[in-house]
């Protein structure tokens, strides 16, 4: 299974990519940090094309079967920095045809990671439609936290059945 594990946060080294580093060594997945790229938020008049979003998802494409969007918990939502990326697959349906018809049949999968061990009601819905409009496959979730710096014991257990499930997809 080749993965790619986008990390979304305003952290490059933050809780999230704690989480996301486990699931990383768990699957054997590259880990992409989206604050190190340039990535303008949407513009209906593609001014932005020149920025590091297009190579990036032609990257994806072109090397993975399964993207992991790793973000952290804000304000029960998705990072902004994930909802930028997720806002520019647009680009790939209106300037980038011939990458986003390579979207489809992709699998796709969330990590999520916040300060509460439950997530709202909904979470994971933007996901699971992009997924689906896209033609993408949604193959699941893991939630974490972590507390006072260690990831906890139930938290390593469910990344630990995530990661068995997206094996046994393959």
């Amino acid at each position: 299974m080749n993965s790619v594990i986008l990390l979304g946060s305003s952290n490059s080294n933050g809780n999230t990519k704690i989480i996301s580093n486990i699931v990383a060594d768990k699957t054997n997945s590259e880990v992409i940090d989206l604050k190190q790229l340039n990535i303008s938020e949407f513009d209906y008049d593609f001014k932005n094309r020149d920025d590091d979003f297009h190579p990036l998802v032609k990257n994806i494409v072109d090397n993975y079967d399964l993207i992991i969007l790793a973000t952290p918990v804000y304000w029960y939502t998705m990072s902004a920095r994930m909802k930028i990326f997720i806002d520019r697959l647009s680009d790939c349906l209106k300037i980038r045809q011939e990458i986003g018809r390579k979207l489809k049949g992709k699998k796709i999968a969330v990590v999520s990671c916040g300060s509460d061990e439950v997530l709202k009601s909904g979470f994971h819905m933007p996901f699971q439609e992009t997924a689906k409009y896209l033609g993408m496959v949604y193959v699941g979730n893991v939630h974490g936290w972590v507390e006072e710096d260690l990831v906890p014991t139930e938290v390593v257990q469910s990344i630990e059945k995530f990661s068995k499930k997206l094996h046994d997809i393959y």
